[in-house]
């Protein structure tokens, strides 16, 4: 997808808006009015769109730093588009996870599920984060919960659906471990008392 650069944006849409007012001043409101038109249409894109789409791009690349100063310069992520949000979400989610800050990465990436994102896509994204930061704090139900929610879904991406078949072999290996785990209990657990042999 086509994008401008931030900062190049941020510059065209203070040089065509000031452009405009001072052509209005010398000329006219009407020589001005390509300058307005071009400066609201980029300041209009950067209110819905935000800086998510270059975020995410330097988050690929594993510059996590970098990505969240460019997030960071999204206007408010209460006036983005619903999917931009939704991303938005996503990746504040996983930035605060990278940081093991798992409390705020589940906080963000529950904001984003509650977002009526409109592919199945990027719901199953939002639902196997949550199921990976369950798992991690041990709370394997509330994983296979998450994982039943992927499972409902009509996944498109075959990046995503082999995501999701590697999630489905780590929780079943866990429950195998814990159904091991329990079973060596039971059966290392005594019967019950041992009766002490009378005394002669």
């Amino acid at each position: 997808m086509f994008s401008i650069n931030i900062y190049l944006r941020l510059a065209l849409i203070a040089a065509t808006l000031i452009g405009g007012v001072v052509l209005t001043l010398a000329f006219g409101f009407w020589y001005a009015f390509p300058f307005f038109l071009i400066g609201i249409a980029l300041l209009v894109g950067y209110i819905l769109l935000g800086t998510v789409q270059s975020a995410a791009m330097l988050m690929q690349s594993t510059d996590f730093g970098a990505a969240e100063k460019r997030l960071n310069m999204t206007l408010s992520p209460r006036l983005l588009y619903a999917t931009n949000r939704a991303y938005y979400y996503i990746i504040k989610g996983t930035l605060a996870v990278a940081r093991k800050d798992n409390d705020a990465g589940e906080m963000w990436l529950k904001k984003a599920r509650d977002i009526k994102v409109p592919t199945d896509n990027e719901k199953a994204i939002i639902e196997m984060q949550l199921a990976n930061l369950a798992a991690t704090k041990g709370r394997w139900q509330q994983a296979q919960m998450h994982f039943r929610n992927v499972k409902g879904l009509k996944i498109s991406d075959p990046n995503i659906r082999e995501q999701a078949k590697q999630l489905e072999k780590a929780l079943s290996q866990q429950g195998q471990v814990k159904a091991a785990m329990t079973q060596g209990g039971m059966a290392m657990r005594p019967g019950g008392k041992r009766r002490r042999p009378k005394m002669r």
